[in-house]
């Protein structure tokens, strides 16, 4: 059964044409995901939907009696509400008030939220908008419309509304840039490419492949239109005595040849790599402990950055993983230990939110500034690859053309705000970037070059996210809150959680043994299994250990010498060129062998602790 249906609609929004002739339906059980660039539409369609927007031109009918709830991106509530109220609200007529309470309490301890009386005022954006959703999903409706549901979850509560939604009997239109998340719920993709929509029904991995077929098939047509063309163009050139003879029909199909348009080349997002040299210090954290209120978020944390460390943050919300990013920028000060910046060091910071708020510091974004000046307040040049490149031209590659490059910050979508900061923090040419929360708002096709562009950056690259898939993309390494402790894991998203899900098994197997008899009727034969495992060097990692000093020694030696003998020749090209080779082959060797000490280092110091 259809319960909505878009027919023909013309929408524009200042002066960009967000849909031409476009449309959309909705059917039952559907799970459709819409995508697009930001600033497509994507929002304005949803508000479309639920009627708090019309459209120029075009038709929507919705069945009748249907009752449809709306997410959006920035939610609003009554100033003085309590948290419980709030969820509560507009969901009273289908439930009783004693089951809507428990029902909604339990589901704001799902979504991290167990101060039920705090009022909504003194709440994070991101609170904001779990409280939100909690009050969307309480409803008995028959369509969901949620714009960026994902956005401030972790990624338990991202797993879980994963699940429920799958689940969910009714229809769930969502916009969203969690790719796991979109691959695993829809069942239906629509893409907005300008300003026409797009349907493809299957999920998030197939819709890539049926989108590259359809791309494939307009070009071999557009091939197929140009080949009858030139024929055509042979033809009505051979002369007026010809032309007496043609045939009205043949010169009609000749200009309704002429007439049509190929397939439009995609804007693509084009981020050039900038970044200054690195010395050789780093950043170095030693013993950083940081508490709020009472409660101790980060405990005696040391990690020293490697050049090129790709490292990724996890954790619930409010565990501390934005404030130690603070920490590492110098935006706060830690209780105990300290931050070593190395002389060269030179900090990108891309902040979880964009407010119009000046106390917001770096991500705050005056509404009534244009476009072009607040990348000239950052850089008017920047040095890339390509040369020195204007600040115009930049937004240019950031898909903010010239006739967008003076309007109002204001005036931008979410997204648009989003992906103007990340083009403010790289044109300040950092060789650290820190990324906090970096998938909120920006587009799928943002994320991607992003991430390839994160391949290629010369320098470090610290991320906190709850997005599985960007994490996986990008980093190396997680350290994870976990119990008041920063854990480490090595790997991606996927390798850490593989590792807790193992570690989780072993603990309930150990359980599992334990309760089947009393422990003094075991034998020691029968309960080996349930004993903590002892760490251990194996042959090899012990060898290693013992020499690992020696070697690093040897090639700091081997590096100093170079740089000796490149002061030597430095009138011998030949000769120099081989310096330098074999001098950036031994920094290469000492930066591994270095990664892997920190790593012995760390597994003798458990060792030692199991002795005493």
């Amino acid at each position: 059964m259809n319960l909505i249906n878009i027919e023909n609609i013309v929408k524009a929004y200042t002066d960009s044409l967000l849909f031409d002739n476009a449309s959309f339906t909705v059917d039952e059980h559907e799970k459709v995901g819409i995508i697009g660039i930001n600033g497509t539409g994507k929002t304005t369609l949803l508000k479309m939907l639920v009627g708090l927007e019309e459209p120029d031109q075009g038709k929507i009918t919705r069945a009748n009696n249907i009752v449809i709830r709306y997410l959006p991106q920035n939610p609003q509530f009554k100033p003085g509400t309590t948290v419980l109220k709030c969820v509560m609200e507009n969901n009273l007529n289908s439930h009783n008030e004693w089951s809507l309470e428990s029902e909604a309490k339990s589901m704001l301890l799902k979504l991290g939220i167990s101060e039920f009386d705090q009022k909504i005022d003194f709440l994070s954006g991101g609170q904001r908008k779990r409280i939100a959703l909690a009050n969307t999903l309480l409803s008995d409706a028959e369509v969901l419309v949620l714009d960026e549901p994902t956005n401030h979850l972790d990624s338990s509560m991202a797993d879980w509304l994963e699940e429920y939604l799958k689940n969910y009997k009714g229809a769930v239109v969502m916009v969203t840039h969690d790719r796991y998340f979109l691959d695993s719920v829809s069942n239906r993709i629509v893409e907005i490419d300008k300003a026409k929509t797009y349907s493809y029904q299957t999920n998030y991995s197939g819709f890539l492949q049926l989108k590259a077929q359809r791309e494939e098939m307009e070009l071999a047509t557009e091939r197929k239109r140009q080949s009858i063309l030139r024929v055509e163009i042979e033809w009505m050139q051979r002369g007026a005595r010809a032309r007496s003879t043609k045939q009205k029909a043949h010169i009609q199909r000749y200009e309704e040849l002429a007439a049509q348009k190929g397939p439009q080349e995609e804007s693509k997002l084009d981020i050039s790599s900038v970044s200054t040299r690195m010395g050789k210090t780093t950043v170095e954290l030693h013993d950083l402990t940081k508490a709020y209120d009472g409660k101790t978020l980060i405990d005696k944390f040391t990690y020293i950055f490697l050049k090129n460390d790709r490292i990724g943050f996890v954790g619930e919300n409010g565990c501390g993983k934005s404030t130690l990013m603070k920490i590492i920028c110098g935006m706060e000060k830690p209780d105990s230990g300290e931050v070593i910046l190395g002389q060269t060091i030179k900090i990108g910071y891309y902040a979880q939110e964009i407010r119009n708020d000046k106390s917001a510091g770096l991500a705050y974004m005056d509404p009534n500034m244009r476009v072009i000046d607040y990348i000239k307040n950052t850089a008017e040049f920047v040095q890339t690859v390509d040369g020195s490149v204007s600040a115009s031209v930049m937004l240019d590659r950031f898909l903010f053309p010239p006739e967008k490059q003076y309007a109002l910050l204001g005036k931008l979508s979410g997204g648009e705000k989003r992906r103007l900061n990340l083009l403010r923090v790289l044109m300040e040419a950092p060789n650290v970037l820190i990324l906090d929360e970096p998938t909120n708002d920006l587009d799928i096709r943002t994320l991607t070059i992003l991430e390839d562009y994160l391949d290629h950056f010369d320098g470090i690259v610290i991320t906190v996210s709850h997005d599985r898939y960007f994490l996986d993309r990008t980093v190396r390494r997680i350290f994870a809150f976990e119990n008041g402790q920063i854990n480490q894991y090595e790997g991606g998203y996927t390798d850490y959680q593989a590792r807790k899900q193992a570690e989780e098994m072993t603990i309930m197997s150990e359980k599992e043994i334990k309760s089947e008899k009393p422990a003094e009727e075991l034998s020691s034969k029968a309960t080996w299994k349930s004993r903590e495992e002892k760490v251990k060097f194996t042959y090899k990692e012990q060898k290693e250990y013992e020499t690992i000093d020696a070697d690093i020694a040897a090639l700091e030696e081997k590096i100093a010498q170079c740089e000796k003998d490149c002061v030597t020749y430095a009138r011998d090209f030949v000769k120099l060129t081989e310096i330098t080779k074999e001098k950036e082959e031994a920094e290469a060797a000492l930066e591994e062998k270095m990664e892997r000490w920190m790593y012995l280092q760390e597994l003798a110091e458990k060792i030692e602790a199991q002795k005493k």
